[in-house]
């Protein structure tokens, strides 16, 4: 693969630190929270249906590309310029599961999308990544198969063995602060550790409750020149649950140009997309299980960049 790369050790703390951590820092925005250091379940059953079992061994994040690729305009040579299975190589874990929150490949469903990486890099694995694009409607979304290794512009991806192991069991219920779950959960490690990057994957349900996503339409011809061009270009609407959402999140850039969390969605109903955020706070129930990555991989970054785009 002849991308420019870069990469950093992040810390790693003792998994029971973590869930502690959490714990203490979601009680400011859910009333009903409960963290634990647990067997992660087998995510290949639903209602998880994920290409791999765990989200254990040696796991690694990568931030490939970056909205500076798809804004103000798409770089053309970035459309499907990139693949899970190259990218798993270059990080040092050929084979790997990979998932996720990414863009999907025009080139191969002829349109802009969303993709939400679930693919088991190996030459036998399962590709069991979705897709998401605008329906023909203008209001609607229609979300696809996409068992492709094929990706364009940009990716924050989890790597890893996909083995079952020890992970971080989050539950969260009653949210009444103002920050997503995501957010939460990474400001709450931020906080409390400060300068030392701590990296996240994880895959988490919502399993009541509804949230608001976007779906990015084909690419705008006007040009993206803020973040109030792209909010009025991005197609939102409101998902019910359940919802099974792709998360990678940093608690701190180690000079990196980073995306600190990405996370994308999707649904046995037709739905998926962009995670913004729950729009039934007194309803919403979220159970997630989490690792703390060993290192990040910075692929392809940007030469000029901006920080448009990355809500």
């Amino acid at each position: 693969m002849d991308l420019p790369l870069q990469s950093k050790d992040l810390d790693v703390p003792d998994l029971s630190e973590i869930a502690q951590v959490l714990d203490a820092g979601l009680q400011k925005t859910f009333t009903s929270v409960e963290t634990s250091v647990v067997d992660c379940p087998d995510l290949t059953q639903a209602p998880w249906s994920l290409a791999a079992p765990g989200i254990c061994g040696s796991p690694r994040l990568a931030d490939v590309g970056g909205p500076p690729y798809l804004i103000p305009h798409p770089t053309k040579e970035k459309i499907g310029r990139y693949n899970m299975a190259d990218i798993a190589t270059a990080c040092d874990l050929p084979g790997a599961f990979v998932f996720g929150a990414g863009a999907g490949s025009s080139r191969i469903k002829t349109v802009n999308c969303e993709m939400m990486p679930n693919n088991l890099t190996s030459a036998d694995g399962k590709r069991l990544s979705y897709s998401a694009k605008v329906a023909e409607n203008g209001t609607d979304c229609v979300l696809e198969e996409y068992p492709y290794d094929e990706f364009s512009l940009l990716a924050n991806l989890c790597i890893c063995q996909g083995q079952p192991g020890k992970v971080v069991m989050v539950r969260a219920k009653n949210r009444h602060g103002d920050k997503n779950f995501v957010t939460a959960m990474r400001l709450a490690l931020a906080e409390h550790f400060g300068e030392r990057s701590v990296g996240v994957g994880g895959v988490f349900q919502i399993e009541k409750g509804s949230a608001k996503l976007h779906v990015m339409p084909d690419f705008s011809s006007a040009g993206l020149h803020s973040d109030k061009d792209v909010e009025d270009w991005l197609m939102f609407y409101n998902a019910p649950s359940p919802l099974t959402c792709l998360s990678t999140f940093v608690s701190h850039d180690p000079g990196l140009d980073l995306r600190v969390e990405h996370t994308h969605c999707f649904s046995s109903h037709g739905d998926g997309g962009h995670y913004h955020y729950d729009v039934t706070p007194a309803d919403v129930e979220y159970l997630g299980y989490f690792v703390p990555v060993e290192r990040i991989y910075r692929v392809d970054a940007p030469v000029v960049t901006h920080h448009i785009g990355r809500d």
